[in-house]
């Protein structure tokens, strides 16, 4: 049985080195390096679009801006067509019209909590996310530690300021992407990770003038 086993081992090793040869002479084609690429170019195709996307709804931010009284200079830009576990919370820089960072961002449980859809709701009680624009009000401490009061300012999400909708931040929300699996989900609040609150106070710190947050899908 033992030179059994050291022939099985043998004649193993001898396989497995001569398939590696015939890999890098390229005979046999390596199907591991085909999909690393393939999936290369599917996320540089995706980040072009979501850049094109983005574009498209700084255009109006910065028009929207400057006939508002908001902050010209940047903005924060929220794209719930994107999954939850991607980044699809954006600071952007509306002089220079691109992306200064991104982050992770729930979306509202709804009342069933199941699944990855995001349903929009301007009803008190339905614990859903409110599209439309806000502005970032006053900071304060609450249950959650910073938050920031939000204006809705379209008939979306005008109950907002009245169903405590803040942009705060909470433990549960990672600071890099885990999609296609899922994230936390909050009642209808922005939330974001504590290091990514951290950022976004340093540009809300740094004007005098309210900053526009855009949710949109």
């Amino acid at each position: 049985m033992r030179w059994l086993t050291v022939f099985f081992l043998t004649t193993t090793c001898i396989s497995a080195v001569v398939v590696l040869k015939f890999f890098a002479a390229g005979i046999l084609p390596n199907k591991g390096a085909h999909s690393i690429n393939k999936l290369s170019n599917n996320k540089k195709d995706e980040n072009k679009a979501t850049l094109l996307r983005l574009k498209r709804y700084a255009n109006e931010a910065k028009s929207y801006t400057i006939g508002n009284n908001l902050n010209d200079r940047h903005c924060f830009l929220i794209d719930m067509k994107k999954a939850s576990g991607s980044k699809r919370f954006y600071v952007y820089d509306l002089k220079h019209d691109s992306i200064l960072q991104a982050g992770m961002v729930t979306h509202g449980s709804g009342v069933s909590n199941s699944g990855d859809t995001v349903l929009f709701s301007n009803r008190t009680g339905g614990n859903c996310s409110s599209l439309g624009k806000y502005k970032i009000g006053q900071s304060y401490y609450g249950k959650f530690g910073l938050a920031y009061k939000l204006h809705g300012l379209n008939n979306t999400n005008s109950n907002a300021f009245n169903r405590f909708v803040v942009l705060h931040a909470h433990p549960c929300v990672p600071d890099n992407e885990i999609a296609p699996l899922e994230i936390c989900k909050s009642w209808g609040c922005p939330t974001v990770s504590p290091s990514f609150l951290k950022e976004l106070k340093g540009y809300l710190d740094r004007t005098n003038t309210p900053v526009l947050l855009w949710i949109f899908q």
